[in-house]
C-alpha cells in the first residue's frame, strides 16, 4: 500500500491552502481531487460544452457544476482543480469582528458556538489575502470608472443611509501587484509559477467569473495555493475521488479511492485503491466531507454527535432589479459588465450595538456573462411581440410600394429592440447570520438535508425588505428568485456538518480543526464552520485552514524516510545542527558552545536547558540570484538570473544571553531551495545575528551565515546582511525585508571570506503573506516565556527607535 505523511482530499479554499504549507514545509503531500483540471481557455461555453458540465459519474459527467437539491434550498457547488474558486465571485471579505458569537443553545441545534475570535483569525487573514492578490474594484480608474451597476448600488446605499465598500476581489487588474489596471493585459507569473502552464490575462469585465474565467484573470486557487503546493513538491492528483475514509492500525488513516481515468466512459465502476497517512486533512467541501464522515461513521467509533448539525447555507438570497429608470429614462445597471460581484452593502447587527437590527448580513450586486444578455432580454414577451408585428406590417406595406425602400437596416435595429430590459436589470445576491439549524444525513446511502427559511424568517424578511428599498431608489421593479414562492433559496455557501466546537458535545473537532479523538484528523473547509460567517465565507474557511496547517506543523515532526522532500525540515525539531566554534571566528562570542545540543519541546520550540527560556520564530525570503555574479544588486536582476529561497526557524537557545550579548547570535536550521545548486539542500549549520553592530550608532546588520552542500555534495556557504541604516521611518519595512546574499565556495567563517570565490550572488525578499504568517511562529519554551517574548518585542522596537528615531536634539 502506498503510504505518505499526509493526505488532502479536495482542492477548494480548505484543501489548497492545507497542501500548500504542508509542502513548504517539506511533507509529503498527496492531493486529491476528483475534478478535472481548468486551465484558462478551457471553461465550458458553447450549448454542448455545458450539457456536459456537470457531475455525476453515475451518468458520465465528470464536468465542474455539482447541483444539489435539498429539502428547503438548492446548491451549486464546484468539481475541478481549485475546488468551489472556479465558480465563486472572488470576493475576500472577513467575518465582522463582533459577529463571532458564542449563542445558547436552541431546540434542534440552531446556534452558533464559534471557538474562535477575529483575533485569532487576523494574521492568517492577511496572509491569505496577499496570496490571493485581494485587492477592491478600481472604480477611481478608467475603463473600469464605466460600471454602472456600482455607481448605482453607491446610489442606493447613500439614500438608505447604509454603508457600501469595494470589496477585497481576488481579481488580476493588472499584470503585477502594484501596477496600473487595464484591460486584458498579460499577467506576470508569480515566483512559484504557473500549474497550467497557461498564460492569463488581467479582467476584461465579461461577467463569466460564476462559469469559470477563460481569460485566467481570476485569481482561482489552481493559479495561487495549488501552484504553490506544486511548486514546493506536492503531488497534486486530479480525476480522484475518495470514496471512504478509516483509522489505520497503529495510526494514521487508510484512504480508499477511484481514479476516473477515462472520462468518455458512461456508467464506468473503476477499481478502488488505498493509500495510507500518517495525516488526513478533509476539504472536500460542506457536502462532500460531511457525507465521507457520515459514510464512514462506523470506523470511527466516539465520533462526537455533532456530526450531521448546524448545516446552514450562510444565509443566501438571490433576488431581481428589473427596468430601472431616471426621469422615465432607462437606467442603465448593465449587469454584464464588469466582475460578478463589485460592491457590497452591509446591513448591521444588533451586536454592533444598533438596537433592534436583527442579525447582519449583506447584500452585493450581482452578475452574468454578456451571451446571457439574449436569454434574459427573451423575457421581454410584450415589447417583442410588438416590434415583430411592426416588423412585418412594414414590410407587407412595402411589397407593394412603386419604389421600396431596400435598405434593411432602421427595419431590423427596430426588431431587435434597444435592449431595455438587459440594460436596465440586475441581480442582487444577500447573505448573513441565518439560523444554523439544518441536519445532514444519509438516506439510503445518499446525502440528505433538512432545513427550513422558516427560522430564519426575520433574517430574510430583513434582506427583501432592503432589495426592495434599493429597488425604489433605482426605479426598478421588484421580483424574487422565483423558487421564493415555494420558501426555498439557492445557496453557493453551504456550511456546517462536522462543526468546530469546544468539546466533543459541542462540535466534531476543535478550534483548530482536529477531531476530537482522533489525532492527524482534520477538518479544513466550510463543513468545520460552527454557524454561518455573515459575508461570503471563502476567505474565512481559507484562514481557518492555514491557522490549522500552522498547528498541525507545531505537533507533528516530518518523517526522514524515503520520498521526504527534504532531510531535515525546518520546522523538525531534529537535534543539533550547530556544532563547535564560531560561524564569526575566534573569539566573537557564540551563542553556544561546543556540541550543543537541543531537545525537541512541545509544540515545535526547541527546550530551553534547565532554568533558560529559549524563543524561536520561522522566517521565508525569496528572490533570484545570478551565478557567476559577485555584486547582490547585480545579481538580482542579470538576465541569467535564477530563483533562490530558503525557510529558516531561528532559535535563541537562552533569551537573555541573546538579548544581552553584543551579537545577539541564534542558531539557524532549515533549508535552501535553488535548481541551480541542486534543488532543495537542508542546512547543515547556521547562524543568525539580529541588530549587530556595524560600527556607527546609527547602523545594525542582520547577519545570516548558512553551510550546506549543492546537488554534487560541494561544501556551499550562503552568506548575507540585512543593512539597518539611519533614514526616515518608511525606510523601516525595505532594510528589514531586503537581504543581499553571495554563495561561496565551502564552509566559510566570516573572518575567512576575503579570497574566497563567489558562486552566485543575489537580493532575498519577505513577501506579505510571509511575514504575515511569520508573526504566527514566534514560541518560548522555558520559565517565563511570555515575559521573555514581551523582552523580546520591546528590544526589538527599541533597536528599530535608536535606528529611525529622530535625530536627538
Amino acid at each position: 500500500m502506498e503510504h505518505v505523511d499526509s493526505v488532502v482530499v479536495g482542492s477548494g479554499f480548505g484543501g489548497s491552502v492545507a497542501a500548500y504549507r504542508l509542502a513548504e514545509a517539506g511533507r509529503r503531500v498527496v492531493l486529491m481531487e476528483r475534478g478535472q483540471p481548468y486551465p484558462p481557455g478551457s471553461f465550458p461555453r458553447s450549448p454542448r460544452q455545458m450539457g456536459r458540465a456537470f457531475w455525476d459519474p453515475a451518468a458520465g459527467l465528470y464536468g465542474m457544476f455539482d447541483v444539489w437539491s435539498f429539502k428547503g434550498c438548492d446548491s451549486v457547488v464546484s468539481a475541478g482543480l481549485g475546488g468551489g474558486s472556479l465558480i465563486y465571485a472572488n470576493v475576500l471579505l472577513r467575518k465582522d469582528e463582533r459577529w463571532f458569537v458564542h449563542d445558547e443553545p436552541r431546540p434542534g441545534g440552531g446556534y452558533a458556538p464559534w471557538p474562535v475570535s477575529r483575533a485569532d483569525l487576523d494574521p492568517h487573514y492577511g496572509a491569505v489575502e496577499a496570496m490571493m492578490g485581494a485587492t477592491p474594484y478600481p472604480l477611481d480608474r478608467a475603463p473600469f470608472d464605466d460600471t454602472p451597476k456600482t455607481h448605482a448600488m453607491q446610489d442606493a446605499a447613500a439614500e438608505l443611509g447604509l454603508d457600501c465598500s469595494l470589496p477585497p476581489l481576488a481579481v488580476s487588474f493588472a499584470s503585477q501587484p502594484g501596477g496600473a489596471p487595464g484591460l486584458s493585459l498579460p499577467i506576470a507569473d508569480p515566483a512559484y509559477g504557473n500549474i497550467h502552464g497557461v498564460g492569463r490575462r488581467t479582467c476584461k469585465l465579461c461577467g463569466e467569473c460564476d462559469i469559470g474565467c477563460n481569460e485566467g484573470s481570476k485569481n482561482s486557487l489552481d493559479h495561487t495555493y495549488l501552484s504553490a503546493a506544486a511548486h514546493h513538491g506536492a503531488d497534486i492528483r486530479t480525476s480522484h475521488e475518495v470514496k471512504a475514509i478509516r483509522p489505520r492500525p497503529g495510526g494514521g488513516y487508510e484512504v480508499d479511492y477511484v481514479h476516473h481515468a477515462d472520462l468518455a466512459a458512461r456508467k464506468s465502476r473503476p477499481p478502488v485503491k488505498t493509500i495510507s497517512c500518517d495525516r488526513l486533512v478533509l476539504g472536500a467541501g460542506t457536502y462532500g466531507t460531511t457525507y465521507l464522515l457520515l459514510k464512514s461513521r462506523k470506523a470511527f467509533p466516539g465520533l462526537s454527535a455533532a456530526l450531521g448539525t448546524r448545516f446552514s447555507g450562510n444565509g443566501d438570497l438571490l433576488t431581481f432589479l428589473l427596468r430601472a429608470k431616471d426621469r422615465n429614462r432607462v437606467r442603465p445597471l448593465d449587469a454584464s459588465r464588469g466582475p460578478v460581484i463589485t460592491s457590497a452593502i452591509r446591513l448591521p447587527d444588533e451586536l454592533d450595538g444598533v438596537p433592534g437590527a436583527g442579525r447582519g448580513a449583506y447584500i452585493e450586486d450581482g452578475g452574468y456573462p454578456g451571451f446571457a444578455d439574449w436569454i434574459v432580454q427573451g423575457f421581454d414577451v410584450g415589447n417583442e411581440i410588438e416590434r415583430a408585428v411592426k416588423f412585418l406590417w412594414n414590410r407587407f406595406t412595402e411589397f407593394f410600394k412603386d419604389a421600396p425602400d431596400t435598405n434593411l437596416s432602421k427595419e431590423l435595429s427596430d426588431l431587435i429592440g434597444d435592449g431595455a430590459l438587459t440594460v436596465s436589470s440586475l441581480p442582487l445576491l444577500g447573505m448573513g447570520r441565518d439560523t444554523a439549524d439544518g441536519r445532514l444525513s444519509l438516506r439510503d446511502g445518499r446525502l440528505a438535508a433538512d432545513w427550513t427559511t422558516r427560522t430564519s424568517e426575520a433574517h430574510f424578511k430583513r434582506v427583501r425588505k432592503t432589495m426592495q428599498g434599493i429597488a425604489d431608489v433605482l426605479g426598478a421593479d421588484y421580483a424574487d428568485n422565483p423558487m421564493w414562492f415555494r420558501k426555498r433559496v439557492i445557496t453557493v455557501h453551504p456550511l456546517g456538518g462536522a462543526p468546530m466546537g469546544d468539546h466533543p458535545g459541542e462540535g466534531v473537532c476543535d478550534a483548530f480543526g482536529e477531531v476530537f479523538g482522533f489525532p492527524g484528523l482534520y477538518i479544513a473547509d466550510g463543513a468545520a464552520m460552527p454557524g454561518p460567517v455573515g459575508p461570503n465565507p471563502s476567505l474565512t474557511i481559507a484562514a481557518q485552514a492555514d491557522r490549522m496547517a500552522t498547528r498541525l506543523l507545531e505537533g507533528a515532526p516530518a518523517r526522514r524516510g524515503a520520498g521526504a522532500v527534504t532531510p531535515v525540515p525546518a520546522d523538525s525539531g531534529a537535534g543539533p545542527v550547530a556544532g563547535t566554534g564560531s560561524p564569526h571566528g575566534a573569539g566573537t562570542g557564540s551563542a553556544y558552545g561546543s556540541g550543543a545540543g537541543v531537545r525537541a519541546g512541545a509544540g515545535g520550540a526547541p527546550a530551553a536547558e534547565p532554568g533558560r527560556t529559549s524563543l524561536s520564530f520561522t522566517e521565508v525570503m525569496k528572490g533570484f540570484v545570478t551565478r557567476g555574479a559577485a555584486d547582490p544588486r547585480q545579481g538580482a536582476i542579470a538576465e541569467g538570473r535564477e530563483r533562490l529561497s530558503f525557510r529558516l526557524t531561528i532559535t535563541a537557545e537562552d533569551t537573555d544571553r541573546f538579548l544581552a550579548e553584543r551579537e545577539h547570535t541564534a542558531r539557524a536550521e532549515g533549508w535552501i531551495d535553488a535548481a541551480g545548486l541542486g534543488g532543495r539542500r537542508p542546512v547543515e549549520r547556521g547562524w543568525f545575528n539580529l541588530f549587530a553592530p556595524d560600527g556607527a550608532e546609527d547602523r545594525r546588520l542582520m547577519k545570516y551565515r548558512l553551510h550546506f552542500s549543492d546537488g554534487a555534495g560541494r561544501p556551499r556557504t550562503l552568506t548575507g546582511r540585512k543593512n539597518v541604516l539611519h533614514g526616515p521611518p518608511t525606510r523601516i519595512w525595505p532594510d528589514t525585508s531586503t537581504l543581499y546574499v553571495r554563495v561561496l565556495e565551502g564552509h566559510v567563517a566570516e573572518d575567512a571570506e576575503a579570497g574566497v570565490p563567489v558562486v552566485a550572488a543575489g537580493v532575498l525578499h519577505i513577501q506579505l503573506a510571509d511575514f504575515a504568517r511569520q508573526l504566527t511562529t514566534f514560541r518560548t519554551e522555558g520559565p517565563g516565556g511570555p515575559v521573555k517574548l514581551v523582552r523580546f518585542g520591546r528590544f526589538f522596537a527599541g533597536e528599530l527607535w535608536e535606528v529611525y528615531g529622530p535625530d536627538a536634539l
